[in-house]
């Protein structure tokens, strides 16, 4: 440690790798980053066990997977490519889109995704999603990644990263200010609203189980009770005043005993409230307008047409846009051309009304030539399309 320090200390101002990143090898340098989150309780406290966010994240992974990706290539549109025929199949699994959902959902649920490609003579032949929870990133001296291990209990496999066309692993991330190798999910930014809302259903849950039986303590205004006496009315109340079958069933006191509540009533906790705001900080962390979630109280969008293309243009649209580009700089190199992909925003049904009144200005603009107005709303010049087709 003591002798990377110094060969830290001593390189020259003018070296190429970064600085900071060997501030961070001191620390990190040829063993695994474990994340510092559990991914298994987020999938299961959130995505398995609340509604609100195994609908967003439903609803992110499915919209944007949905969206058709078109493959570009110095400004021409190529209808049919290996790379295409790639992501439309996968895998022997996997249909394209269901390889997509998967991706998105990873990436809302734990803010990181691995795609591995199994190649063949350099070739891409298979795309496969891996579980977060069971890779690692594996920094080198520099502190960048050297490889990434994938471990299933006691076995391990390790991809390391060469000097070659094609990578073994893709590594998608969602920002995260604090973290030099893995995202952030947004359950993590909702963790408060998200614990509120499971105690909230859980609290709802034991109110109807334990009906009748409030909490509070039973005053006996007399001498102390005998053991006797005490275990015949904790059995009467356990029998007749618990559970949901005794729900709203009046207590019997007698004998000088006097009933006093002591917790606070669902309203004085403003119950369903503080419930549907944990919901809507829930629904604010995903980037899915709550209005979409079924969710009351909120007067955000006019109406549901106006949410959806809200949802789209900010949250679906985006992120398409940033994981499609990333798929295109990861496996272009392997077919030796310069590939984009792009989303197809005319297949959006939600964008529908924002083309037509697009389509209708460009055509109202008299100063406008035909390829202009061509160019304007996403389409080549005429010319240059017949010489593609042709």
């Amino acid at each position: 440690m003591l002798n990377r320090l110094t060969r830290w200390l001593q390189a020259p101002p003018d070296a190429k790798a970064s600085r900071a990143q060997g501030a961070i090898a001191l620390y990190v340098a040829g063993r695994p980053v474990w994340t510092p989150r559990d991914y298994g309780a987020l999938a299961r406290e959130g995505f398995q066990k609340n509604a609100i966010v195994h609908r967003a994240v439903r609803l992110v992974s499915e919209a944007a997977a949905s969206l058709p990706l078109v493959l570009m290539s110095e400004g021409r549109e190529h209808p049919t490519h290996p790379l295409l025929a790639l992501l439309a199949r996968p895998n022997a699994r996997e249909g394209g889109q269901r390889f997509l959902e998967s991706l998105y959902g990873h990436l809302m649920v734990s803010g990181n995704v691995y795609v591995e490609a199994v190649s063949l003579d350099g070739a891409p032949h298979e795309l496969h999603c891996l579980r977060p929870d069971r890779m690692r990133v594996v920094p080198d001296g520099d502190g960048w990644p050297a490889a990434y291990e994938y471990a299933v209990g006691t076995q391990a496999v390790r991809f390391p990263i060469r000097d070659e066309a094609l990578q073994p692993i893709l590594h998608l991330t969602l920002f995260h200010p604090a973290d030099d190798h893995y995202g952030l999910s947004p359950m993590e930014a909702a963790a408060t609203a998200l614990d509120i809302h499971n105690a909230a259903g859980a609290w709802n849950k034991a109110l109807l189980d334990n009906a009748a039986r409030p909490s509070g303590a039973l005053v006996f205004g007399g001498a102390t009770l005998t053991d006797a006496q005490f275990d015949r009315l904790k059995g009467e109340l356990e029998t007749n005043y618990q559970g949901a079958g005794n729900a709203g069933r009046p207590l019997l006191l007698e004998g000088g005993l006097d009933w006093k509540p002591l917790s606070l009533s669902p309203k004085d906790m403003d119950f369903v409230e503080a419930k549907a705001a944990a919901a809507r900080e829930i629904a604010l962390a995903f980037g899915v307008p709550p209005l979409l979630l079924g969710l009351p109280g909120d007067s955000t969008h006019a109406n549901y047409a106006e949410a959806n293309r809200a949802f789209y243009r900010q949250t679906v649209i985006p992120l398409v846009k940033r994981t499609a580009e990333a798929l295109a700089h990861w496996l272009a190199p392997a077919y030796r051309e310069m590939l984009q992909l792009e989303p197809d925003l005319d297949a959006i049904e939600a964008l529908a009304d924002e083309r037509e009144s697009l389509w209708r200005r460009v055509s109202a603009a008299a100063f406008l030539s035909d390829d202009e107005k061509r160019e304007a709303v996403g389409y080549g010049r005429a010319e240059a399309v017949k010489a593609r087709r042709g």
